[in-house]
């Protein structure tokens, strides 16, 4: 099992710093979890800049979170950093974080700020592989993080890129194949250290059986985004390994942290 797991169990996941307490994936949001909740992993999101920068954002479009518009991929790193990110952050109280300095950072400045922290790194678009291997080789943090994407073959070729260094969580093919096996009291073995689950998608149960059958794989399970403490509490003391949420604060008071 990769050192990334080490830290705590079950592990907390800030899920982007938090969507709800703080503006998504900014170094105000991850400050919030780690230097005021304790939190040990983040669970982020990264795209490139048109001259290949990898920033921590989930959407691919500026629009719903900061002052810009457009694509990530179509701006400069300048342009990308004279953005507010907390622009279009709680509306209901009038925007209260507007124009206080809060911007989209980049990888490298989030593994430079807190060099104890795991990164949980959902890999957005394609291309991103080299450009986000290249910043963890830089920061000898292979230890310490785990590459996930919503695309198999993107998690493949980061481990070719970097000769299975890094630890990786399933993609959704990987994902479906384990729930299958586990559906018949079976398994799968195969170079996955995680696999980071919806825990409410489309009836999927996440059950003693799932749960087993990661666990038999020699994997973690973990999963996404559970944001009610009944919730929380239920998947824990079923023996899931993490917890994936917005309310970093929440889980705090469900594991008496």
């Amino acid at each position: 099992m990769s050192d990334f797991f080490s830290v705590e169990h079950p592990i907390r996941f800030a899920h982007r710093g938090s969507r709800i307490l703080w503006p998504e994936n900014t170094m105000h949001a991850f400050a919030g979890a780690i230097e005021g909740l304790g939190y040990n992993y983040l669970e982020i999101d990264v795209r490139l800049t048109s001259d290949h920068v990898p920033v921590v954002i989930h959407d691919a479009k500026l629009n719903r979170t900061t002052s810009g518009e457009g694509k990530v991929v179509e701006h400069t790193l300048a342009e990308i950093q004279a953005l507010d990110a907390a622009y279009l952050f709680d509306p209901d109280n009038d925007y209260p974080l507007r124009g206080t300095g809060i911007g989209i950072s980049t990888l490298e400045e989030l593994y430079g700020t807190w060099p104890a922290v795991r990164l949980n790194i959902d890999l957005k678009a394609p291309g991103e592989e080299w450009a986000v291997a290249e910043v963890i080789r830089a920061f000898d943090a292979e230890h310490r993080t785990l590459i996930g994407s919503f695309n198999d073959r993107r998690i493949a070729r980061f481990r070719r890129i970097t000769r299975g260094g890094v630890a990786v969580s399933a993609g959704p093919t990987s994902a479906a194949s384990m729930y299958v096996a586990s559906r018949r009291g079976g398994t799968i073995q195969r170079k996955i250290q995680a696999y980071q689950l919806p825990f409410n998608y489309r009836g999927a149960t996440i059950d003693d059986k799932i749960i087993d059958a990661v666990h038999r794989a020699g994997a973690h399970i973990h999963l996404w985004t559970v944001n009610e403490s009944d919730d929380m509490r239920r998947f824990i003391d079923m023996g899931v390994d993490g917890i994936v949420t917005d309310r970093p604060d929440l889980l705090n008071e469900v594991l008496n942290v």
